[in-house]
């Protein structure tokens, strides 16, 4: 079972989410609260799988949430439900590590697919790049200045010979499931490692660790 936690000012809102869900078989919502002081207390005593977050007043403040919940617990996956998505906020919210961002408009369907695809260790959020060219040139950009900044810094720490074979499958466009199967082991270890790989690497995302790999010759993109 797939566990979600749900956070919204609206109960209303919660509520109508956490009955959509209740449809899908292998998908469990564990719990629900507003955005309060002890939110994340409460996520890191649940641990979820994904987390759903509805912006409603303070764009600004939802992102610091996000912030905090991926500092709190790295493997738990975000998703932001918005009233009215923007290719602005949609900059601002891949580099909070946000895997999804949906308009709160989404049928429960699309939703819970969603929420399968981040419980992978997939970021579809990446795919709505393909018609914000704006928004994919300001990633570009800092991308290339994270490169020019850090040419000569060192590491937190050095990655294990473990976390260097999964990094150069994940430079080959491989998913969690995917790596686990060719390595023969649980799709929870290799998340686990991919969580520790990012920390590392000082990165937001897969995509941002595997540029930052390849710019430090820790892997190579092998054309065959």
């Amino acid at each position: 079972m797939i566990k979600v936690f749900i956070i919204d000012q609206q109960p209303l809102f919660r509520q109508g989410i956490s009955v959509s869900l209740s449809h899908m078989p292998d998908i469990e919502v564990s719990g629900e609260a507003n955005v309060d002081e002890e939110v994340l207390s409460t996520i890191e005593t649940s641990l979820p799988d994904v987390v759903l977050l509805g912006i409603n007043a303070s764009f600004l403040d939802s992102l610091q949430l996000c912030r905090a919940i991926k500092q709190r617990v790295p493997s738990v996956a975000t998703i932001i439900l918005t009233p009215q998505p923007q290719d602005e906020q949609l900059f601002q919210v891949i580099k909070a590590q946000v895997s999804a961002y949906l308009s709160k408009d989404v049928n429960a369907d699309e939703l819970a697919l969603a929420i399968r695809r981040c419980a992978q260790g997939e970021h579809p959020i990446n795919e709505s790049l393909a018609d914000r060219p704006k928004v994919a040139q300001q990633i570009l950009q800092q991308f290339h200045e994270l490169s020019a900044e850090k040419e000569t810094a060192t590491f937190i720490s050095p990655l294990t010979p473990r976390e260097t074979e999964i990094l150069n499958y994940m430079a080959q466009g491989y998913l969690n499931k995917q790596i686990a199967a060719v390595l023969n082991v649980s799709e929870q270890t290799i998340k686990n490692h991919v969580t520790s790989i990012l920390r590392k690497l000082n990165a937001n995302a897969r995509t941002h660790a595997v540029v930052i790999a390849i710019k430090k010759g820790l892997v190579s993109i092998v054309k065959e």
